[in-house]
């Protein structure tokens, strides 16, 4: 990684920049401007987001169609004129890099800026028609997210004091979550062990035989892969799906190839149960449930080589 990388796309300049703007944005909020208040916090975040990726390596800030800002990023100042990625590629990437930030925390991104946009490049008034608790909660899981891959947190994103609310925030919204999510589970529960014996025994049957390649229809978004777990309602076999997010590769030879030995890291983004219908959206829904919405598999890979020739 460059050291000496231009400000536009240091990760520490981006970062700071990011504290300042949110500084504002409670500001606002403190004066009753709640429509700056979210003014203020948009542009934080996708601050925030870049210098999550920034840090990582600064390329994944430019606009990889404009070589002068590859170069730049490369550490090669060839510009001062640096092109950025759009809010949706910032936090298309950033659902690669972040665990947690999964298509639910990812749509209340792109929404944020996208009001943001309007706010900003039209005559509409898309923040003073949202609810202050329509969008806050979310707002602060998000960022919560993002400083958590990062090692941070919102008491030193913020200061301690100005954390308070947000954290206090971020508890009641989990909590809600929980009750929620506990209430969806037990309902089905309650709906399925109302059949009688024979009816849920059959159902369990049919259920073991469901496999997760044939299940591609169920679910809303596409994903990196389908598989299967336990309902924590109705016991059967049931499915979930997700993005890889990391591998891990290794070699083992033999007399006759090389095999690479891939270990893989999915995580979890849509739950579904064909038998008792319970739907978990998100992996803060799936994680609530109980079920695990981290799921590793392992593929062995032969490589493939040109043979040398002429080395004799």
């Amino acid at each position: 990684m460059p050291e000496d990388v231009f400000i536009a796309i240091n990760g520490d300049a981006l970062h700071a920049k990011s504290k300042v703007y949110i500084g504002r944005a409670l500001a606002r909020k403190g004066a009753g401007d709640l429509d700056e208040y979210q003014l203020w916090a948009s542009l934080a975040l996708e601050l925030l987001g870049k210098s999550a990726l920034a840090r990582k390596h600064p390329s994944l800030v430019v606009d990889p169609t404009h070589w002068q800002s590859m170069f730049v990023a490369a550490g090669i100042n060839v510009t001062t004129d640096v092109k950025t990625i759009a809010a949706k590629t910032l936090f298309e990437r950033l659902a690669h890099l972040v665990p947690r930030f999964d298509k639910t925390v990812q749509k209340f991104c792109q929404d944020i800026a996208e009001r943001r946009n309007a706010e900003l490049h039209s005559a509409d008034l898309p923040f003073r028609t949202m609810r202050l608790d329509a969008w806050e909660a979310r707002y602060w899981h998000a960022c919560d997210t993002i400083l958590h891959q990062m090692g941070s947190s919102l008491e030193q994103w913020l200061g301690a004091a100005d954390a308070k609310a947000p954290r206090q925030l971020l508890d009641e919204a989990a909590n809600a979550l929980q009750a929620a999510v506990k209430l969806r589970v037990e309902a089905a529960k309650d709906q399925f062990e109302a059949l009688k014996k024979a009816e849920r025994e059959r159902l369990a049957a049919e259920a073991g035989l469901r496999e997760p390649r044939h299940q591609t229809g169920m679910f809303k978004g596409r994903y990196d892969k389908i598989w299967s777990e336990n309902c924590p309602a109705c016991k059967c076999r049931a499915f979930m799906t997700g993005e890889q997010t990391g591998e891990d590769i290794s070699e083992e030879h033999d007399e006759h190839a090389i095999w690479e030995i891939v270990d893989r890291e999915f995580v979890g983004e849509e739950f579904r149960c064909p038998t008792c219908d319970l739907t978990l959206m998100g992996s803060d829904e799936i994680d609530a449930s109980g079920l695990n919405y981290i799921h590793e598999d392992q593929e062995e890979r032969e490589m493939e080589y040109e043979p040398d020739y002429g080395n004799d």
